[in-house]
């Protein structure tokens, strides 16, 4: 089994993401709005050039949210179409190519940064999406729940914590948990290279030490202060930044 999250766009590795393997899992995180590492590469720049994206990234990464947003704000008023139909009209495209690149079987979930409702329309029947929801592979019982919780980058598929731990508990007992975010652990959290702490599960940390599951496999964080760790008798792991590797992470058993 090869696992990827955070694709943002990388659609020429994600093609190649399944060989050698006997199925493929994303864990999210499809489209590309903006590359922090390369200001020219999303749907941000192509709009509204690179010295705008360059100036949105240092607000963002000095956690000035609020003068973000109104940097964000000044620049869509200048567009004379409609944000939302816009940023559709983008995602479109990018999710066009995403999913022609998923190999048969893919089992995928949604990242924060995805938009669901269109994932249906795209999703060949290759490809199961899963949020809330367990499917068996190989003997083993998979558990998925995508999205992330709130956060002032208001990103597209953020959720309250209610209703993401709903759905850790709508999967109940498993032997590997997949979810975009990663659990409530500092060291699992921690961005070394943005220097913040990103949102992780509460929920998930609870249901990882009662369910106690083979493995927790989580993306979501790019560059962790800790990539894998034990949880009692679970394996978590952060399977890697796609967009940035393109490398899979493999589950064999």
């Amino acid at each position: 089994m090869h696992v990827v999250s955070d694709v943002h766009g990388n659609a020429r590795d994600l093609a190649r993401a399944g060989e050698g393997a006997d199925a493929l899992i994303c864990l999210g995180d499809l489209v590309l709005f903006l590359d922090y590492a390369d200001h020219s590469r999303g749907i941000f720049p192509d709009l509204f050039g690179v010295e705008n994206a360059d100036r949105i990234v240092a607000l963002r990464t000095a956690r000035r949210f609020q003068e973000a947003r109104e940097l964000g704000a000044r620049l869509w008023a200048g567009v004379g179409e409609d944000r939302a139909s816009v940023i559709e009209k983008a995602v479109r495209k990018q999710y066009a190519e995403m999913f022609a690149a998923f190999p048969t079987p893919t089992y995928a979930t949604y990242g924060n940064v995805d938009m669901p409702p269109l994932w249906q329309e795209y999703a060949g029947p290759g490809t199961t999406v899963l949020d809330g929801e367990r499917v068996e592979i190989g003997g083993w019982v998979f558990g998925f729940v995508g999205g992330g919780l709130r956060t002032p980058m208001r990103t597209p598929y953020e959720i309250s914590d209610e209703e993401y731990a709903a759905k850790i508990e709508a999967v109940g007992e498993v032997d590997v948990l997949c979810t975009h975010i990663p659990p409530e652990v500092p060291e699992l959290v921690y961005d070394t290279v943005a220097r913040r702490f990103e949102r992780g599960s509460r929920a998930l940390l609870d249901a990882i030490r009662r369910t106690r599951p083979r493995y927790s496999l989580f993306g979501h964080v790019h560059q962790p202060l800790v990539r894998r760790m034990r949880i009692g008798a679970t394996e978590c792991v952060n399977v890697g930044h796609f967009a940035g590797t393109g490398t899979p992470w493999a589950l064999e058993w």
